[in-house]
């Protein structure tokens, strides 16, 4: 036995009451967003915090926020673009003295290593007695 299954759909007519309708308009701006790197400069204050240039990235992010929040996109870029150069200052401050200093630690380790080489190399040559003759 096949069993068959109808549904049965009602048509609505116009609303049965006489109430206004109201309708609610919803404004979407597509603006680019302006880049605070807020983010950024809070890891830089945090953790490589070196001659305060993260503190400084991050009071320039915080008013970059303040003024796309007010709605001055102008004044949000500058102090956005002022934020990353010194969140980049913050980053080779922090990145750049010890990877020099490794190179150094690393070059003066081979240095020291070939003048080992040579000097045990000069104190174990054999002289004769006719050497001092």
């Amino acid at each position: 036995m096949e069993r068959v299954k109808e549904n049965k759909v009602d048509i609505l007519g116009p609303p049965q009451s006489s109430a206004p309708v109201t309708t609610t308009v919803i404004n979407i701006q597509t603006e680019t967003p302006v880049p605070d790197h807020i983010v950024w400069s809070l890891f830089n204050t945090i953790f490589l915090n070196w001659c305060c240039l993260g503190f400084v990235a991050f009071a320039y992010s915080v008013k970059a926020r303040d003024q796309k929040v007010a709605g001055d996109l102008e004044a949000a870029r500058r102090l956005g673009s002022k934020a990353k150069c010194y969140n980049i200052l913050a980053m080779m401050w922090a990145l750049v003295p010890p990877l020099l200093l490794l190179a150094l630690v690393v070059t003066g380790a081979l240095h020291l290593s070939r003048l080992a080489k040579d000097s045990a190399a000069f104190f174990s040559t054999k002289f004769d007695d006719s050497d001092y003759d």
